[in-house]
């Protein structure tokens, strides 16, 4: 069985449930304390949009996974959002979340946690209510195809994002870059993509699964980016502390990063 095949086969075993209350439950999600990793990652991308720059008529997530946390600021930004992942179980988690049927991960303090962030004023409900409106496809994607949708995106995305998916289903730091480089061709020239990731992970589980992940530095991160094309605007880390090394996983810390596609000339 090939590198690429063994990661695939070992993801038939992943259970979103679990991997739910691995990560997005406290002490990883304690919002009373800015410090932890989740507020992290969200204040991140809060900022990112905020700046204005980002936005236009479609944003896609690459390997959205059964999550929709990293959506939250980006929904107001664009008129269509686009959610994708290799597994029908993750889509299928997100189509039971959009349509707001029962039994299905709350989300609601990560959305009350943005609202309040963001300082606007807006009831966590309206946010909310308008993610489900704008995430109007969920689409089958393998990013190790140089058409990792099985056809282009048309038109192209006016943004990307991606968290926590690529390292996570690469053997290898080579597989990593090339499946930086096929989602990059979703996006239009002079997109933006914004990435969270992991930084020196070696393995994570979901329910039965114990998941490979491609350990990242800092500088894979920078030279991925550079070799896919993309001129690197930011770069932030986060070590992960001690208490919240909960043997889900062995992740030394995340990676937040915003690359620019180059416009045509």
């Amino acid at each position: 069985m090939s590198s690429l095949a063994a990661v695939r086969a070992g993801y038939e075993a992943f259970e979103p449930g679990a991997y739910l209350q691995n990560n997005y439950v406290p002490p990883r999600a304690d919002f009373s304390c800015e410090q932890c990793v989740v507020p992290w990652k969200l204040r991140c991308l809060a900022e990112a949009f905020a700046g204005g720059e980002i936005g236009g008529r479609t944003l896609i997530d690459v390997g959205s996974g059964p999550t929709i946390y990293q959506l939250l600021s980006a929904c107001d930004h664009f008129e269509e959002i686009v959610a994708t992942d290799y597994l029908a179980v993750n889509r299928e988690e997100l189509r039971r979340w959009a349509r707001g049927e029962p039994g299905t991960f709350d989300w609601s303090p990560f959305i009350r946690h943005v609202c309040k962030i963001e300082g606007r004023g807006e009831h966590w409900q309206d946010k909310e209510r308008r993610l489900r409106q704008r995430l109007r496809r969920i689409l089958p994607i393998d990013v190790h195809e140089p058409e990792p949708l099985g056809a282009p995106l048309r038109p192209p995305a006016d943004a990307l994002l991606s968290a926590f998916c690529l390292e996570a289903v690469s053997p290898d730091r080579a597989s990593f870059a090339r499946a930086l480089a096929h989602v990059g061709s979703l996006l239009r020239p002079g997109g933006h993509a914004l990435l969270l990731g992991a930084l020196g992970e070696s393995f994570y589980l979901a329910g039965a699964a114990r998941l490979p992940v491609v350990p990242l530095s800092e500088e894979d991160v920078r030279g991925a980016l550079a070799a896919a094309g993309f001129a690197l605007r930011e770069l932030r880390s986060y070590r992960m502390p001690p208490a919240l090394q909960t043997g889900v996983d062995d992740v030394a810390g995340v990676f937040f990063a915003h690359a620019q596609k180059p416009p045509l000339a």
